[in-house]
């Protein structure tokens, strides 16, 4: 028994080594519906220099399959919501009459009865279609005009016009939904409902800038301390996943952390779990203020939570002053009124961040703060909101 084992694991030792692209693609494939199993063969693959190409809708097939010695493409299988048999009826499709020009031309070839709505939404969200256009939430938005007008031509094909001959186009001109782009938020969640991870970024990328200053350790970097002692962190990222179980001191939370360097695993006992229980949801960012040790009986890092905060709450502890550069003269009532909604009661003045106006005209400029009464708290929709306003120039927290 042991030696079979053992001349197994030298053969798959043997083509992981020699032939590491073809070995996880084949790995990657034999696991398509098991999206825990794909995320991890992903990350296995980019840790030994593989490139994984992202799906495409011209060029990928069912399985993941390999392009070259050290290239990976992304198998259309793979992404949740299409299933085998509109997978391969839309590879069929593609073999008999070329690649798609867009999602209208794909949505007139293929057959409703393989690939309906949800599918090619799926194939949308995971970024099959970003070779022929990179715009997901227009292509999402638009997904159901592209099956309403492949159902109208091919109620028209083969009709006869009354002034011209049989089979005259009749179909009609359409183009695409305008809508607002998706943030990177927005298309990472997306993707993540497709392919049941992110693939092309990390949530953490689009705050790490000002995270790193909140909370400056990495969390591939933290050691914690040994001997029994512990170590007072501070820490972010985003919760990957979230779970209860009970202890001798009641229910406690279960967070792996995720700061695109590494991942943690942390404690967050009874009472902080209760109060923080809706903060404690996967994809959020939190800040987590607590102690970490090295368990050498255990070999591994253990961190206990002593506080998570959000990042309105993070940036107030830290002192952050909003500041805000005005050119020219504001509309002040439409200033007041994004301002207001924001703005915490005098008793919860020290939850807020203090603002400062940065004015400026042709003649000059000057830094206005105003009154302690005009705190606001440190949400991100507040920056958004201001960055639409005519005269707003900039808007961010600041530090220091």
């Amino acid at each position: 028994h042991s030696a079979a084992y053992a001349l197994l694991a030298y053969q798959t030792a043997y083509f992981k080594a020699h032939f590491p692209a073809a070995f996880m693609a084949a790995n990657l494939s034999a696991v398509l519906d098991e999206t825990d199993k794909v995320k991890e063969l992903v990350e296995d693959s980019q840790a030994i220099g593989l490139k994984l190409l992202a799906p495409d809708i011209n060029a990928g097939n069912y399985r993941f399959e390999p392009v070259d010695a050290k290239t990976i493409r992304y198998g259309l299988g793979a992404i949740k919501g299409t299933g085998r048999s509109a997978v391969e009826h839309i590879i069929e499709v593609r073999a008999r009459g070329g690649p798609f020009a867009d999602l209208f031309d794909f949505c007139a070839r293929v057959d409703k009865q393989f690939v309906n709505r949800r599918a090619a939404e799926a194939l949308v969200r995971a970024g099959a279609f970003d070779a022929l256009d990179s715009d997901r939430a227009r292509m999402a938005a638009s997904v159901g005009r592209a099956l309403e007008a492949a159902e109208r031509a091919a109620a028209h094909a083969g009709q006869v016009s009354l002034f011209g001959g049989a089979g005259e186009e009749t179909r009609p001109v359409v183009d695409y939904i305008a809508c607002k782009p998706w943030t990177e938020r927005e298309r990472l969640a997306n993707e993540k409902l497709a392919l049941g991870f992110y693939f092309s970024g990390h949530l953490f990328t689009e705050y790490a800038i000002e995270a790193r200053k909140l909370a400056p350790t990495r969390l591939a970097d933290l050691r914690g301390a040994q001997n029994g002692r512990a170590e007072v962190v501070r820490l972010a990222g985003i919760i990957v996943s979230a779970r209860t179980q009970n202890s001798r001191r009641g229910r406690m939370g279960v967070i792996v952390l995720d700061d695109g360097t590494a991942q943690l695993e942390l404690t967050v006992f009874a009472e902080l779990y209760d109060r923080k229980r809706a903060l404690l949801r996967e994809d959020t960012l939190v800040f987590v203020l607590g102690r970490a040790r090295y368990d050498e009986f255990r070999e591994r890092l253990t961190v206990n939570a002593d506080d998570v905060l959000d990042l309105a709450e993070a940036r107030a502890r830290a002192a952050a002053r909003l500041r805000i550069e005005v050119e020219g003269l504001p509309d002040m009532a439409r200033f007041r009124n994004v301002l207001v909604p924001f703005r915490v009661s005098n008793g919860n003045g020290s939850n807020g961040c203090r603002v400062i106006v940065h004015y400026c005209n042709g003649a000059g400029s000057a830094d206005l703060l105003l009154s302690e009464d005009w705190r606001v708290r440190a949400d991100e929709s507040l920056i958004d909101e201001l960055k639409q306003q005519p005269t707003v120039r900039a808007a961010d927290f600041r530090y220091g």
